[in-house]
This record gives structure tokens, C-alpha cells and sequence, in this order.
């Protein structure tokens, strides 16, 4: 974990030195290697037998998590902004 921390502060570290030069191509190359993880990351999903023999539990389980993680956010929203953002 801190291996993984002390390579972030470097990178803002070097960010933070290069911020006054043009370097448009960063986004382009952050955007591929995204893309290469996940395509590497579908890759070693689909390997994984443990995950493909019970892709239907935990694709389930996946969706009740996202369904109550997405309703929990909206009613929370709500509630702060029914409380804090409207006129009494």
C-alpha cells in the first residue's frame, strides 16, 4: 500500500513540475492504458474459473449491490438537499 501511495506522490510530484508545459498527448495515453488494463483485466476475469462457474451469482449480487448503492445515493441527495438547500 505504501509502495502504491509513494508512486502517486511521485506522479504528482512530476506533474506538478511539468504543469506549464503543453503536454496534450498525457490524456491520449492515460485513455489507452486504461482501455489496456480493463481489456487485460477481461482477460484474467475470463481465465478465472472460480468467477465463470458462478457468473450468475455474482452477477446478481452485483446488481442488487449496484441497485442499493444507486438508491441509497439518490435518497441521501435528497435528503441533504431537501434540509440544507431549500428555503424554510
Amino acid at each position: 500500500m505504501l509502495k502504491i501511495v509513494g508512486i502517486m506522490l511521485f506522479g504528482m510530484m512530476v506533474g506538478y513540475t511539468f504543469r506549464k508545459h503543453n503536454l496534450r498527448w498525457i490524456q491520449k495515453a492515460i485513455m489507452v492504458a486504461i482501455w489496456l488494463l480493463l481489456f487485460l483485466l477481461g482477460i484474467a476475469v475470463g481465465l478465472n474459473d472460480g468467477i465463470m462457474n458462478n457468473l450468475d451469482t455474482i452477477g446478481w449480487q452485483a446488481l442488487v449491490l449496484a441497485v442499493a448503492a444507486t438508491g441509497g445515493s439518490v435518497v441521501l441527495a435528497w435528503v441533504v438537499y431537501r434540509y440544507w438547500f431549500t428555503s424554510k
